[in-house]
């Protein structure tokens, strides 16, 4: 005669389900945590444009670049060339001024508006393709032009140090841009 013992049966049951429910919780959390603390792709994209930015105490300098067309192997000495950026002051209360600009390629001359107002922006030389940008924002335009006196060439940087008041100074690694010039092409030989 075969006995049969239910309560235990039951048990036996019960603890399988279980274990099958704890497994499957376990494999649902590693799926749900794998992706936990990632960062998306574009969260820590930069703007498409030609230069590139810096940030020190409340200034925020941004499309940093020098405005040339290189026409042969490089910008030679004794050329002028525009460097463009734009500065913004993130500090609600605290207004700011451009004091200087320096690098190793040349002289740099900043003619026109260096103050930083409190929450705003300086706009420095006018990029290609940007027109009447004080329209669109209120910004003081200024112009500054490095005169230089070593040959720079493109897909190069160059230092260029920053100078504010209050924000102090930061050099950066700036590049060449040619804008919206026509593409150049190569000589047939």
């Amino acid at each position: 005669m075969i006995s049969f013992d239910a309560p235990r049966a039951f048990t036996v049951r019960t603890r399988k389900r279980t274990g099958v429910a704890a497994c499957a919780l376990l494999i649902a959390s590693a799926v749900v945590g794998c992706s936990a603390g990632q960062v998306s792709q574009v969260a820590t994209q930069e703007p498409a444009v030609n230069g590139t930015l810096a940030t020190f105490d409340n200034v925020a300098l941004r499309n940093i670049h020098i405005q040339a067309v290189e026409k042969g192997d490089a910008l030679e000495p004794g050329q002028d060339v525009d460097l463009v950026f734009t500065a913004a002051n993130l500090s609600p209360d605290r207004a700011d001024r451009l004091v200087g600009i320096t690098t190793d390629i040349g002289e740099v001359t900043v003619t026109g508006e260096k103050e930083l107002p409190a929450n705003g922006v300086l706009v420095i030389g006018s990029p290609d393709g940007v027109e009447e940008l004080s329209k669109i924002e209120e910004a003081d335009v200024a112009k500054a032009t490095v005169a230089l006196s070593k040959p720079i060439r493109n897909g190069l940087t160059y230092d260029f140090t920053f100078k504010f008041e209050k924000a102090g100074e930061h050099t950066v690694a700036v590049p060449i841009s040619a804008g919206n010039a026509p593409r150049q092409e190569a000589p047939l030989h």
